[in-house]
């Protein structure tokens, strides 16, 4: 059996066993008061073991996880208060990502793998707003047009308001304020950065679950600081549409020494905030299902009361931190967060809370038959890599020796709705054009000359192209759990 050591205190040893690994768990703490070293702890521990880390770096501070740390007297002494030995200090293997692509490698994804639900939720779209968004990629799948990035939404929606009226039989009213709000907040997220994310190549999730020429499992970093900052709904976008993607491509594990993959989602709040009550159930089904996967997910966040009630009943690994209780509402919060635990006899839980000191936390962990130890206060053992981020030289030199430098930093465009709507465009100009030029010269007088019909010209091009590629991309079309238009894969 293979465990990770989180921690100990006075003669009290704490363990996680690597086969929970994919029961998923949560950190939680009040600000400073050492969840980033918890995480990293967990994420390195998990690497040594063989097990490929996928963890958002909302902070900027954990690159440090790829060199080795050092030993002072600080750390000797928490190594002997948790009863640690054999310390020795070591990097992980690391890749760096940034959906920027100035601090490691471009990470994009589809707009038709996003899907309505979760591009919607993104652009905070009302129920008749949402309505039409669903039309628009119904549409795009009917006439087999490929949604890549921001400018093919953007034409097609445009391309919808011009053909409303022909439209709404079979889609529905296409209101055009509802279609001008959905365009405003398309600007507001292009503003964002979100033209870098949406695009192609989108992220192979083969090359976050890679393990090195050792064994050890590679720790892929998402440099999540700037992405947080100008948009922390599309950064709760990403996780959410990676831990769906994970969940529709992998195959079930079934019970393992170990999971295939872990995830780290930092201010895990980010995915739950004004969510709607749709999305937060696709996302519990997700948790409660991914485990079968191999996969295990992990929340960092200042308060487990951040994470709704029937997601936080899926975690069973618990790490608490200090907490502080200034208001009648902190106490009620604390008093809810040591029920959470299961209770120690010797240990009053409630009051250890607010009295942890920094690297210092309460931790449940199950046994090897999947049921919560009592909890133990214990000090967090040390990480064995450096703590602190990179030098800026540093990761540049860590890229520069990637496996996957040159395959993402490209952005390739090709031929998707944008260009095919564009394409109808010209076709039915070139038409008008023949049309007055024929009524000029005298080649079809007025009244003998049939009525063109619209309708005709835009069908006939987009069934015709729908023929002609859908066999090739009809697969790409295809969304997941959080993408399709029907909540699964079609």
């Amino acid at each position: 059996m293979q465990e990770l050591f989180i921690g100990g205190q006075n003669g009290v040893k704490v363990f996680l066993n690597a086969a929970m690994g994919n029961r998923h768990g949560l950190i939680s703490g009040a600000t400073g008061t050492g969840k980033t070293v918890t995480l990293q702890v967990l994420a390195e521990g998990f690497s040594k073991i063989g097990v490929p880390v996928f963890l958002a770096d909302i902070k900027g501070d954990l690159s440090g996880i790829a060199l080795p740390g050092q030993i002072n007297d600080k750390i000797s002494e928490r190594l002997q208060q948790a009863g640690l030995e054999g310390f020795q200090p070591r990097g992980n293997p690391a890749v760096f990502w940034d959906v920027f692509g100035k601090t490691g490698h471009p990470v994009r994804t589809t707009i038709a793998e996003i899907g309505p639900l979760l591009l919607g939720n993104l652009l905070e779209l009302n129920d008749t707003q949402s309505g039409v968004l669903y039309s628009a990629f119904k549409i795009a799948d009917d006439n087999g047009m490929l949604l890549l990035d921001l400018k093919d939404l953007r034409a097609l929606l445009t391309w919808m308001g011009e053909h409303a009226k022909a439209l709404q039989a079979e889609y529905g009213t296409i209101a055009s304020a509802s279609l001008g709000a959905i365009q405003r907040q398309l600007l507001v997220l292009e503003q964002q950065g979100a033209e870098h994310f949406f695009g192609e190549p989108a992220l192979n999730l083969e090359d976050i679950m890679k393990t090195d020429f050792s064994g050890n499992g590679v720790i892929s970093l998402l440099d999540a600081t700037e992405l947080a900052n100008k948009s922390p709904r599309l950064y709760a976008t990403f996780l959410l549409w990676l831990s769906a993607e994970l969940y529709e491509n992998l195959p079930e594990a079934g019970d393992a020494d170990r999971p295939k993959l872990v995830l780290f989602f930092d201010e895990a709040h980010l995915m739950f905030d004004q969510a709607p009550k749709t999305l937060i159930d696709k996302i519990e089904q997700i948790v409660r299902l991914i485990r079968s996967k191999g996969v295990g997910v992990y929340f960092i966040s200042q308060s487990p009361l951040d994470i709704p009630e029937e997601i936080l009943g899926q975690l069973g690994l618990k790490i608490q931190h200090a907490l502080r209780a200034f208001t009648p509402k902190d106490q009620a919060a604390v008093k809810s967060v040591a029920g959470t635990f299961r209770a120690n006899p010797s240990l009053a839980t409630e009051t250890a809370i607010l009295e942890l000191k920094k690297g210092e936390a309460l931790v449940s962990v199950l046994d090897k038959d999947g049921a919560p130890i009592p909890v133990e206060r214990v000090l967090i053992r040390p990480p064995e890599s450096q703590i602190g981020p990179l030098t800026a030289e540093q990761r540049r030199e860590m890229l520069n020796r990637s496996p996957f430098k040159g395959r993402y930093e490209q952005a390739v465009d090709r031929e998707s709705a944008y260009e095919m709507l564009k394409q109808k465009a010209q076709l039915a100009s070139a038409e008008d054009l023949r049309d007055i030029s024929d009524r000029i010269g005298g080649k079809r007088s007025a009244p003998a000359r049939q009525p063109r019909s619209r309708e005709s010209a835009t069908e006939a091009l987009l069934k015709s192209a729908a023929r002609s590629i859908g066999s090739q991309v009809g697969r790409q079309i295809v969304r997941g759990v959080l993408g399709s238009l029907l909540g699964g894969r079609r």
